[in-house]
């Protein structure tokens, strides 16, 4: 890291990195790290991914590291290569690949492009555009499932797109962002439950868990502490009803967001999914005190905005805490 972690500087990177990406996002024309990230991880699934079921789960657990030490490494040198040509070189590329780290631009686009065509009432459109971020059948659902579909992913990637990010570079700068990014993408390619990668994807799954396991909570509570900014929130016995309802969401982490955006919104998430024809019963998350409708979209993402924002003070709080200690 160009900077000190958990300091001033180092934050100031961060506020760099967040500024370029609500500029810009990820222009399609400019090669994504995640991108690469994952065309090694799907060349190396077609590679190793065989034999016995316990072989399957040591080549995985050698994917994990080779993937996630692998990236790290190599943003390490690149930043190190840039520092020796010059700094300011090193300041640059710092905050240029802190900034693929994030999606927060990306995020808010998406649920637009969502949330546009379901307002004018084209579903078919907002289907097709539903299931380019989304993994659940999208062919039959109606304007409250889409609506449901589309919360649930600006909670869910608050954390693993906005939060997560932030919290891993706020420690160890672009390359432990980058290896974090690295263990998402490996969670998100084969850390699924399906018979090919039970196995194969156990420890990216495992690891994913792990590194999302503060930030998932952090940001839960950031959503209810900004949540007073945010027009219609409810923010009355959110804190307690999603300690409560969290741990119901299969995953160890996406429920904490989910619960929080659905008692802010006075909405329930959760509920039947259908995956290749399969339904998926998920526990429901807040109660339905609103019908769902493409408005909630738009106050998610406010939300999320919101969020992103605290998690960044809580950030300088620690900044300012770690400059004061001797």
């Amino acid at each position: 890291m160009v900077s000190e972690p958990f300091g001033l500087a180092g934050l100031g990177l961060l506020l760099l990195a967040i500024a370029l990406d609500l500029m810009i996002g990820d222009p399609r024309w400019l090669p994504h790290p995640v991108v690469l990230i994952g065309r090694v991880i799907a060349r190396l699934d077609h590679a190793w991914n065989h034999g016995t079921a316990r072989a399957r789960r040591l080549r995985g657990y050698l994917l994990t590291a080779v993937i996630v030490l692998g990236t790290y490494a190599l943003a390490w040198l690149v930043l190190a290569m840039l520092a020796w040509w010059h700094p300011w070189l090193a300041v640059i590329g710092e905050v240029a690949l802190l900034a693929t780290s994030l999606a927060i631009r990306g995020l808010r686009d998406a649920a637009l492009d969502v949330a546009r065509p379901l307002a004018s009432g084209d579903l078919a459109t907002a289907r097709a555009r539903l299931a380019m971020i989304v993994g659940r059948d999208t062919q039959t659902l109606d304007e409250g499932e889409m609506t449901r579909a589309t919360v649930e992913t600006v909670a869910e990637n608050t954390v693993d797109g906005i939060t997560a990010p932030l919290f891993w570079a706020f420690i160890g700068g672009a390359p432990l962002a980058l290896a974090y990014k690295a263990v998402n993408t490996l969670d998100s390619m084969v850390g699924y439950l399906s018979p090919r990668h039970a196995d194969f994807g156990y420890a990216s799954a495992k690891l994913d868990d792990l590194v999302n396991w503060i930030p998932a909570r952090l940001t839960a509570f950031c959503l209810w502490l900004a949540a007073w900014a945010v027009p219609g929130a409810r923010m009355r016995g959110a804190l307690a009803a999603t300690w409560r309802e969290a741990p119901r969401h299969p995953s160890p982490n996406a429920g904490w967001p989910e619960a929080m955006m659905a008692r802010l919104l006075g909405v329930q998430l959760g509920g039947t999914n259908y995956y290749q024809g399969r339904a998926s019963q998920r526990a429901t998350l807040g109660d339905p005190l609103e019908a769902l409708t493409v408005a909630h979209v738009c106050r998610a993402i406010r939300h999320m905005h919101a969020g992103w924002l605290a998690f960044v003070m809580l950030l300088a709080l620690a900044a300012l805490l770690g400059e004061a200690l001797p």
